[in-house]
């Protein structure tokens, strides 16, 4: 009902009852009824008003939370990368290297260069890193993961002459700011495997 109408049915009803109060000869029993009524049905209409505002809020914010989880979906951060050597190993050098893993087998979102060997977060976030190695027994072998300038894990074994190789490996997760740079440092004076064997990997785990 338009509520131009409903207003001049109020006042209209106001109008009857003001006569009815001034002449208490004259009765006329349906217009106060219609009058109650009608002012029911106008606090229903306000109501149902309300209603339609909270259900429109609710599908408003409904839909952006499809939206934000939807992009978060699309937020692809994968990378996966091999020493890429072949058969020749990387070190043993007199002082610390960070190892550029040359072979790049993903790298969605480009945030790992293969030729400086470094992981540039895109996105604050918590990431997952995992390296793993081979490499024989002539020489130690000594690979931490750093988060910028800190050491996160490391993963270790001595020379030994009782084995002819080893493998070896360690993950974490970490929580990165935009633009906090993770990577994968050899110690000096050891030495790993060039070949595919030797990885780095990592992935977005989720967005903070």
């Amino acid at each position: 009902m338009n509520f131009n109408i409903l207003r001049s049915i109020f006042l209209f009803c106001g109008l009857t009852l003001a006569h009815s109060g001034a002449n208490t000869t004259e009765t006329n029993p349906y217009h106060p009824d219609m009058c109650n009524l009608l002012k029911d049905f106008g606090a229903m209409t306000e109501k149902v008003k309300s209603m339609e505002t909270r259900l429109k809020e609710t599908e408003i914010y409904s839909e952006n939370q499809i939206l934000e989880l939807q992009s978060k979906e699309r937020t692809k951060i994968i990378f996966s990368a091999t020493a890429g050597r072949g058969n020749a190993h990387i070190g043993p050098f007199n002082t610390d290297i960070i190892i550029d893993y040359k072979k790049v087998i993903t790298n969605f979102g480009s945030a790992y260069s293969p030729v400086t060997g470094v992981f540039t977060a895109p996105l604050a976030g918590v990431y997952y890193f995992t390296i793993f190695y081979h490499g024989g027994r002539s020489y130690p072998h000594y690979l931490r993961i750093f988060k910028n300038n800190e050491l996160t894990v490391f993963t270790a074994d001595h020379k030994t002459e009782s084995d002819g190789a080893d493998n070896g490996g360690n993950a974490v997760f970490l929580q990165l700011q935009q633009r906090d740079q993770v990577y994968v440092s050899m110690a000096a004076n050891t030495y790993v495997g060039g070949d595919d064997h030797t990885t780095f990997s990592g992935f977005l785990v989720t967005e903070t």
